[in-house]
């Protein structure tokens, strides 16, 4: 009882933020939204539903594509919105459970990392319809790169018993940002797209190289604390 009262005591933005580190530029104020939202999100909205509207936003972005590709550039604007939606539910699915206190730690975790990735896998196969040849390698790149990231932040998770989503100053927030900045010029100067890619792929190259080395670093450490205290026993 008294923990639960401990617990009653502690305002929404430490309830959503206790299990989780952040290092985004964007984290402060990230956070406050995300608590203002999961105060007002109505009860008949699950977590499992939320997770279902930041899917769907992925589904739009891919819908956009195709329909620059078909018809006109400019109906890449709804990608913008879809990344809006993928936020939403993508950010709200997990932190609303424990506001509400009825987290499910791994079945969610095990949710959240399945759906981003068949989500990555949609927006990437989006971008390979509406680029050029060769331009589409860049989509496929943009998915190989997204998915190692994903897995240096398991690994992470597995070496320090922390999980963080983000790498270093950027996050999956910033990097919708940034992705839309690009859907937005696309729109403005037809074909920038192309470098724009091929630009980010480059810059999550050298990111995930630098995150690797780090995790190795740590990996090592951990194998030296082991090594240490089982010579101790």
């Amino acid at each position: 009882m008294e923990d639960k009262t401990k617990n009653e005591d502690l305002s929404p933005l430490v309830i959503i933020s206790k299990d989780r580190q952040r290092t985004n530029i964007l984290k402060k104020y990230e956070q406050q939204f995300i608590a203002f939202l999961v105060q007002r999100v109505p009860s008949w909205i699950s977590s499992d539903m939320l997770t279902g509207i930041g899917f769907s936003g992925n589904i739009i972005i891919f819908l956009s594509f195709i329909l620059a590709y078909y018809i006109s550039p400019v109906y890449l604007l709804i990608g913008v919105f879809g990344f809006f939606v993928s936020w939403f539910g993508d950010s709200l699915d997990g932190r609303i459970a424990y506001y509400r206190r009825i987290p499910r730690k791994w079945y969610g975790f095990t949710l959240d990392i399945t759906t981003d990735w068949v989500g990555i896998i949609l927006i990437g196969c989006g971008f390979i319809v509406y680029a050029k040849n060769p331009w589409e390698l860049f989509g496929f790149g943009f998915v190989v790169l997204y998915g190692w990231e994903m897995l240096t932040a398991l690994l992470r998770y597995k070496i320090t018993n922390e999980y963080s989503i983000d790498s270093g100053k950027l996050g999956p927030t910033e990097v919708r940002i940034i992705i839309s900045l690009i859907l937005i010029l696309e729109v403005l100067v037809n074909g920038s797209i192309h470098y724009s890619t091929a630009l980010a792929c480059i810059i999550l190259l050298i990111t995930n190289i630098i995150d690797t080395i780090k995790l190795l670093k740590l990996g090592d450490i951990r194998d030296k604390k082991e090594k240490e205290a089982a010579k101790n026993l």
